[in-house]
């Protein structure tokens, strides 16, 4: 079996999934604390950079209130968004009790800058006191590996202090995950979550290594960005038939097809979609049908013909499948 298998037991700590309002699964993390499992993510289409950076995006509020008005409890974003600040205005908008709310945001650890420092700007413009997940953005910022073990020590005192209820990474391969791992005198704190690039395009296993594994291995749950890949910047491609043959089976859109894939392998999934009818349409079919061990096998196995990456392509060779 690879990083595909669907026999996984759909949690990081053993636990099965709960059903939450028959709408959004909860994935039980090894710390005790619980995800939704389809988020709604403010990178790509809602970034800001640039001369927009200073200015407040109200497209953005209303996208982000779009998702939440539609019952999406899980959002996701970043300081190097640049809209933390929409992020925030959105929930204070939405008037929903923060506590029915799972607000991830990450630190991209630039240059000059403390994990600390990062943290406290982005609560400060999310407006919030705390976030539920708080995520080292990539690895690459780490010019060695004392570098990346001591911006893990900060991320657990943010633990610690309680203002970060679970702390995690993104962009990991097994490498840095093993640089914290090997930190002296142990962690305190192990990462729950590895949010990363995963479609059947980029799976993540190479010879002898495979990165889902590796994560399951270290009760580390996987979340994935761009799950749709295969069907929006990929094609043509050998899973486009069996996309198609099973959206006709199930009565579903391809996409939902892809969700499915990534959540019948109890991986944490993400859409950017700001379209209202779409959003209310993946919470409304994706808890209505589950695929088979053999078609979660059947797209892994269909993937693994091509290789295809969106992010992080300075970081990584052409081929490279890490």
């Amino acid at each position: 079996m690879n990083s595909a298998t669907s026999n996984f037991e759909v949690d990081a700590s053993g636990v099965s999934p709960k059903q939450i309002h028959n709408l959004i699964p909860s994935l039980k993390l090894s710390d005790g604390n619980e995800i939704p499992m389809l988020g709604y993510g403010l990178g790509t289409a809602n970034y800001k950079s640039g001369d927009s950076a200073d200015t407040i995006s109200e497209p953005i509020v209303n996208a982000t209130l779009t998702a939440l008005n539609a019952g999406y409890t899980h959002l996701d974003g970043a300081e190097v968004y640049g809209n933390e600040v929409e992020l925030g205005k959105a929930i204070a908008q939405s008037k929903l009790p923060r506590s029915s709310l799972y607000i991830t945001t990450k630190t991209i650890v630039c240059a000059g800058d403390t994990v600390t420092q990062s943290f406290n700007r982005s609560l400060e413009k999310l407006g919030l006191d705390y976030v539920d997940l708080y995520l080292l953005h990539s690895p690459f910022f780490a010019k060695n590996p004392e570098q990346l073990q001591a911006a893990w020590r900060e991320m657990e005192k943010i633990k610690d202090s309680g203002m970060a209820k679970s702390i995690g990474v993104s962009n990991f391969l097994i490498s840095h995950l093993q640089t914290l791992f090997d930190i002296p005198g142990g962690l305190q704190y192990p990462p729950v979550v590895n949010q990363i690039e995963y479609h059947p395009y980029l799976q993540h296993v190479v010879e002898g290594e495979d990165l889902v594994a590796f994560c399951r291995e270290k009760h580390i749950a996987i979340a994935a960005y761009s799950p749709l890949t295969a069907i929006t910047k990929a094609r043509p491609g050998p899973v486009d038939p069996i996309y198609t043959q099973l959206a006709k089976k199930y009565g579903v859109s391809e996409a939902e097809i892809a969700f499915r894939w990534c959540l019948d392998q109890g991986i944490v999934t993400l859409t950017t979609s700001s379209n209202e009818q779409r959003l209310k349409g993946y919470l409304q079919k994706l808890p209505s049908f589950k695929l088979t061990p053999k078609e979660v096998e059947d797209i892994a196995s269909a993937g693994k013909e091509k290789h295809y990456r969106v992010w992080w392509t300075e970081e990584f060779a052409a081929d490279d499948r890490h």
